[in-house]
């Protein structure tokens, strides 16, 4: 049997082994175990440096700030610390924000959730390509909007949205704009010194660093106030408690110092092998790629098969690791909320597999998984 080939990157990456190196010298007796907060000892200040090291690490990846980096468990919970903490904070009675309809869950939930503490809410539907346009948000845009969230980087069809345009309408009517980056730190260039962005969640899960880590960039200037949602100690300047984990942390500043060095090299390479897969499977009768052909990372391809059912055809192509969309709805039978709100029909949001590529892809994978998707949708379509 052909050993598994992992084409789930935009789920989860491995973490590197240099990134799992510094996480192993944080954890023994021997090594850097303390509590940063411990500021009586030798060894809390050594944790307390290590993890200043990290916030740095991931401040220059972003070109933001150090202070402006505030650590989460990930970022599910930048993007509730960030939404919610943003619109508590802001005292006017009635508060209206806008969203897309393509967001991660992690950001539908949330708004969601605000909706039954009396906020408004507006979800923009993208165009088929997935992309918003500057018009459709400021038309949306009313004399009570206080907060606007759009993703970066689209975790099921890998669309880039103009963060920068979008950004700056935002600025222009002096309204809050949240962005969740979790998918493209690693693979777009962020600099949060010129970004209209006041409010950023990361996660080190999807740049090959450890789970159960991210962090929320908060601007400094102009100043962003947020209202904490946990409570019990306030670290982290107040923003959020609990006692950093010191293992972690060095994890992600680790793996966000990697992703910044590698970027350009390893997304051209990771881009050329994505290339060669769609090149040898798009004659597939009835294939579509969703989303937008080139306004798109370099690692994700999402892709339909005319009648074949996504629950079918995923265990067919075993030993291929791939996925029908989001890791967090995948356990439900229901076709993607991202590919319908772009308008893709229910036949071909049902068919739909994401084959996401990474890292330590290689020639040889990409071969045989092109060759066994043609070899194996031929079969079943002929059925």
């Amino acid at each position: 049997m052909h050993p598994t080939i992992y084409l789930d990157y935009a789920s989860t990456t491995p973490v590197d082994p240099a990134v799992a190196k510094v996480m192993m010298d944080c954890l023994t007796l021997d090594g850097n175990f303390a509590n940063p907060a411990s500021r009586s000892h030798r060894p809390g200040w050594m944790a307390e440096e290590a993890v200043d090291i990290a916030r740095h690490q991931i401040a220059d990846a972003v070109n933001a700030d150090a202070r402006e980096i505030i650590f989460t468990s990930g970022a599910t919970e930048s993007n509730n610390l960030a939404i919610k903490g943003a619109v508590d904070a802001i005292a006017q009675e009635n508060k209206h924000i806008i969203t897309v309809a393509t967001e991660h869950k992690a950001i539908i939930d949330v708004f969601e959730y605000l909706t039954t503490k009396g906020v408004e809410v507006t979800y923009l539907k993208p165009a088929k390509d997935g992309l918003v346009s500057v018009s459709q948000l400021e038309e949306a845009i009313r004399p009570h909007t206080v907060l606007v969230s759009i993703m970066h980087v689209n975790n099921e069809t890998g669309v880039i949205q103009d963060i920068e345009r979008l950004g700056a309408v935002c600025r222009d009517h002096n309204i809050l704009f949240h962005c969740d980056a979790a998918q493209s730190t690693g693979k777009c260039d962020i600099d949060l010194s010129t970004m209209p962005v006041d409010l950023m969640s990361f996660s080190a899960h999807k740049t090959y660093g450890p789970k159960g880590i991210g962090a929320l960039f908060i601007r400094r200037k102009p100043k962003v106030q947020i209202i904490a949602q946990m409570h019990g100690g306030a670290h982290e300047r107040g923003f959020r408690s609990g006692t950093l984990p010191t293992h972690q942390i060095v994890g992600m500043g680790k793996a966000f110092e990697i992703a910044a060095q590698e970027r350009l090299h390893e997304q051209a390479r990771i881009g050329q092998l994505r290339d060669t897969l769609w090149e040898s499977v798009r004659h597939l009768p009835d294939i579509r790629l969703n989303g937008h052909a080139s306004r798109r990372v370099a690692n994700t391809l999402n892709i339909s098969f005319g009648q074949l059912d996504s629950q079918q055809l995923m265990p067919a192509l075993m030993p291929l690791a791939v996925s029908s969309g989001s890791a967090c709805t995948s356990a439900t039978m229901t076709p993607s909320h991202v590919l319908t709100a772009m308008g893709v029909d229910q036949v071909h949001a049902h068919s739909a597999i994401r084959i996401s590529l990474g890292r330590f892809s290689t020639n040889e994978e990409v071969d045989f998984a092109a060759n066994h998707i043609v070899d194996v949708v031929s079969k079943l379509t002929a059925l």
